[in-house]
């Protein structure tokens, strides 16, 4: 990997887990919390593919826990964003089946990790907030992506 994209991936990272710490929501059924992580994950994986969206997704969702006071949810946080940046990104070249396909991943797989740590109840009830959560994020990354795909003074991409 180039000490560029390195350098990308990092600041990317940043950005999404300072964005995320911005707006943290407390859901008390689930013990868990609503961020706009989704934003910089969503954004990462439809510009950078599925290896850069797993990167930052994994690194974000574990160190917004552990700086918001949730660290029990860290290592589920790091399987699954980094699975929903993989996925997302992987079927980057059709962006609405991407952004569903990743917020599936998300939704079911926090719905399953907090089965495991609080009852079904609890995990039927992640759904609704984790819903929202990935709306958000889609509203903010399909326009901001779509705009820095245009512009010719910021990209992403590689050259």
């Amino acid at each position: 990997m180039s000490t560029k994209k390195l350098t990308r991936l990092a600041m990317l990272t940043a950005l999404t887990t300072a964005l995320s710490l911005l707006f943290v929501l407390p859901v008390p059924q689930t013990k868990g919390v609503v961020t706009l992580c989704e934003a910089g994950i969503y954004t990462t994986a439809l510009l950078l593919g599925g290896p850069s969206g797993a990167i930052v997704g994994s690194l974000s969702g574990g160190m917004i826990d552990f700086l918001s006071g949730y660290p029990e949810w860290a290592l589920f946080s790091i399987l699954i964003h980094g699975c929903q940046g993989y996925i997302t990104g992987r079927f980057r070249h059709y962006p609405l089946l991407a952004l569903c396909l990743g917020s599936v991943t998300m939704i079911l797989g926090y719905a399953a990790a907090t089965t495991i740590m609080f009852g079904f109840g609890a995990g039927i009830a992640s759904i609704l907030s984790n819903s929202v959560q990935n709306v958000f994020g889609i509203l903010v990354a399909f326009p901001l992506v779509n705009y820095l795909k245009r512009t010719q003074k910021f990209s992403l991409n590689e050259r």
